[in-house]
C-alpha cells in the first residue's frame, strides 16, 4: 500500500478546517488504497500559545523527528503546516535531499496583525522562504493559488475541499429558538471577524457555535446572540439542518469547509464578497455574497434550500483526497536554481 506521511502542528483536540480537513482526506484517500499518516503534536511535549491557551504548541527535536519519519518509511512526505513541526520535518528532508510537498491552509500575515505589530509582509516573506523548496504548494481555491503566485510561491496547484453528506443533510430538528435562525460555525476568535454578524439588526436568533479566545468577551457583549459553545458529529449536523441562513463573516478564511456543511445541510449562505466564499460558491444560486452583510442575510432567506443540498453533493472527500494523494506523490528530484523558470514554463499547474 503506497504510504503518504503528513507532519501537521494542527491536530486533536484542536478543532479547526486543518485538522478536519486532515482526517476526511486520509479517510478518503483509504478507500482507494492510500495510507495517509500523521506526524503531530502527540509524539512531543506541548505549551499553551500565547494569546490562544486553548492551542498548545509541539516542542519537537531533530533527532526524535529524523526518528519518526525513518520509522513510518513513507514514499511521500508532506508538510500540512509552517510551525515547529512542520519546520523540522523541512529541515530533515532538505538534509537528507527527500522531496516533499506543502499546503497553505491559514493567512498567518493577517491573523499575526491581529494581534501583534508585526507587519504582515514580513510573515508572507518567512512563509515564502518556507515553502520555496515545496515540490508543490497546495492551495484550497484558484483566488488563493492566483495570491500565492503572484506573491512570489512556485510550483502552487490546486486542492479543493469535499463535505461529508452523509452527517450533513436536510433533516427534521428543531432548535426552539425564534426564527428565522441565523447561524454561525467556526472558532471564536479575532480573524473570524465575528463582531461583523453580531452587530446586524437581524430578525430572529443570531446563533454561534464554536470556542475560542474570544468567546466570553463576545458573549458579554452580545447578551441576546445564543453561544453554544463547540459542537461535533450529529449533534452539529441538526443544528446546521434546523437553521435558515448560514453568516459567514470572515474576510481571511482560504476556504472555509464549514461552507459546505452549511449547504449540505440546505443552509444557503450570507457573506462577504471575498476571497473563500466567493471561491466556494462563485455564481453558484445558493447564497449571497454582500459588502452589506444585514443585506445579504435578508435576501439569502429566499434562495432555494434544494439548489444548496444539490451544488454540495458534487463537492466529495473521495475526489478531494484523489487530487491530493497525486500531487503528493507526483514529486521530483529538486532542480538546481537555474532550471526552476524552464520547469515551470512546461508545468501544466501554472497555466492561466
Amino acid at each position: 500500500m503506497t504510504h503518504i506521511l503528513v507532519a501537521t502542528d494542527a491536530w486533536h483536540p484542536q478543532v479547526n478546517g486543518v485538522v478536519r480537513t486532515l482526517t476526511a482526506m486520509a479517510e478518503a484517500a483509504r478507500g482507494f488504497g492510500v495510507e495517509v499518516s500523521f506526524l503531530t503534536p502527540q509524539s512531543f511535549r506541548t505549551v499553551a500559545m500565547p494569546s490562544y491557551p486553548g492551542l498548545r504548541l509541539a516542542l519537537p527535536y531533530p533527532a526524535k523527528i529524523a526518528r519518526l519519519i525513518a520509522a513510518a518509511k513513507p514514499d511521500s512526505i508532506h508538510i500540512a503546516t509552517e510551525g515547529p513541526i512542520g519546520l523540522l520535518v523541512r529541515r530533515y528532508c532538505r538534509k537528507q535531499g527527500l522531496p516533499f510537498t506543502t499546503s497553505f491552509h491559514t493567512r498567518f500575515p493577517e491573523y499575526v496583525s491581529a494581534r501583534s505589530p508585526i507587519p504582515e509582509s514580513w510573515v508572507w516573506r518567512a512563509l515564502r522562504r518556507f515553502h520555496r523548496p515545496s515540490q508543490a504548494v497546495m492551495a484550497a481555491t484558484p483566488a488563493l493559488a492566483a495570491e500565492l503566485r503572484m506573491r512570489g510561491f512556485r510550483n502552487v496547484v490546486l486542492w479543493s475541499r469535499g463535505v461529508d453528506t452523509s452527517l450533513f443533510h436536510p433533516r427534521s430538528a428543531d432548535l426552539c429558538l425564534p426564527m428565522p435562525v441565523f447561524l454561525s460555525v467556526g472558532r471564536v476568535a479575532v480573524e473570524k471577524n465575528l463582531e461583523a454578524f453580531l452587530d446586524l439588526d437581524l430578525p430572529g436568533t443570531k446563533l454561534v457555535v464554536g470556542d475560542g479566545p474570544a468567546r466570553m468577551a463576545l458573549e458579554r457583549k452580545y447578551p441576546d446572540a445564543v453561544f453554544l459553545g463547540a459542537r461535533h458529529g450529529e449533534e452539529l449536523a441538526e443544528i446546521y439542518a434546523a437553521s435558515d441562513i448560514f453568516v459567514f463573516p470572515s474576510r481571511t478564511d482560504t476556504f472555509g469547509l464549514v461552507l459546505l456543511e452549511a449547504l449540505a445541510s440546505g443552509l444557503p449562505v450570507a457573506a462577504f464578497p471575498v476571497a473563500g466564499p466567493r471561491d466556494v460558491i462563485g455564481s453558484a444560486p445558493v447564497g449571497v455574497l454582500d459588502e452589506d452583510l444585514r443585506a445579504a442575510c435578508l435576501e439569502a432567506l429566499q434562495v432555494s434550500r434544494e439548489d444548496c443540498v444539490e451544488f454540495a453533493v458534487a463537492h466529495t472527500w473521495q475526489a478531494s483526497a484523489r487530487v491530493f494523494v497525486e500531487h503528493a506523490l507526483n514529486v521530483r528530484s529538486e532542480l538546481p536554481e537555474g532550471e526552476v523558470a524552464e520547469f515551470e514554463a512546461k508545468d501544466p499547474h501554472f497555466a492561466a
